[in-house]
């Protein structure tokens, strides 16, 4: 059973930082592909970034690129997502998403963690 926790998540003002992990069990790490997606107030969930499975990809959303930096530990079976230059409109639940051998954009992950609220003021 695979199990995603995230972590990290608090309230910030805007031109702040945060890291956010995504501790990853029940899974061979090495083979899964993980994004970050998140989900405001009244919107749809969206995209953030993608790592692949072995670490030499990444892609971001246009909203969150050069601000955004999606990493991976194998070692600890964990994902991260540093988080700088916050702005209000990336107040929003984050969630870490995963699939073997996966790494899009699009919602095709097969396992989900439950979220972190991550809130900045202005």
């Amino acid at each position: 059973q695979v199990q995603l926790v995230e972590s990290g998540g608090g309230l910030v003002q805007a031109g702040g930082s945060l890291r956010l992990s995504c501790a990853a069990s029940g899974l061979t790490f090495s083979t899964y592909g993980f994004a970050w997606f998140r989900q405001a107030p009244g919107k749809e969930r969206e995209f953030v970034a993608v790592i692949s499975w072995s670490g030499g990809i990444t892609y971001y959303a246009d909203s969150v690129k050069g601000r955004f930096t999606i990493s991976r530990d194998n070692a600890k079976s964990a994902v991260y997502l540093q988080m700088n230059s916050l702005k209000p409109e990336d107040t929003a639940v984050y969630y870490c998403a995963a699939r073997k051998y996966g790494a899009s954009y699009r919602e095709m992950y097969d396992s989900w963690g439950q979220g972190t609220q991550v809130t900045v003021s202005s």
